[in-house]
């Protein structure tokens, strides 16, 4: 069984090679743009080795992509999963015919694994918090 921490740090890496790729920068651009070592950096796109915050900031610098979307991805965090279940609850409630977004996503096959789970830290992230109802 795969440990979930190794599966994290892979989908994160995965996620930051293909947001690389549509950036067309190589690896050494990228090693360049955010003063880590090309090594370090090819580490990280295999998910051996998970990287801190600051690391995630400069990566999400470099690629043009939220630093909030990157801590996702890398299960830093999981407050923003609790938001979106509430808001997903909300919505239910306003409009309970409504398709799962997340669902629509899993269940499209023109979306790769790591497309998919993109889409949906993404997602998760444009929802926020359910606003607050006044009495």
């Amino acid at each position: 069984m795969t440990d979930p921490w190794e599966a994290q740090r892979e989908a994160l890496g995965a996620f930051i090679r293909e947001q690389r790729k549509r950036a067309n920068l190589s690896l050494r651009q990228l090693a360049e743009l955010t003063s880590l070592s090309n090594p370090y950096l090819s580490q990280v796109e295999r998910g051996l080795h998970q990287p801190s915050v600051r690391v995630l900031k400069a990566i999400s610098g470099a690629l043009n992509v939220s630093a909030e979307t990157l801590m996702t991805q890398a299960g830093l965090i999981d407050a923003i999963a609790g938001d979106a279940t509430e808001a997903a609850e909300a919505t239910e409630k306003q409009a309970p015919n409504v398709p799962d977004t997340e669902d629509a996503i899993r269940a499209d096959p023109r979306l790769g694994d790591e497309q998919k789970a993109a889409l949906i830290a993404v997602y998760r992230s444009m929802l926020g918090p359910a606003p607050i109802k006044e009495s």
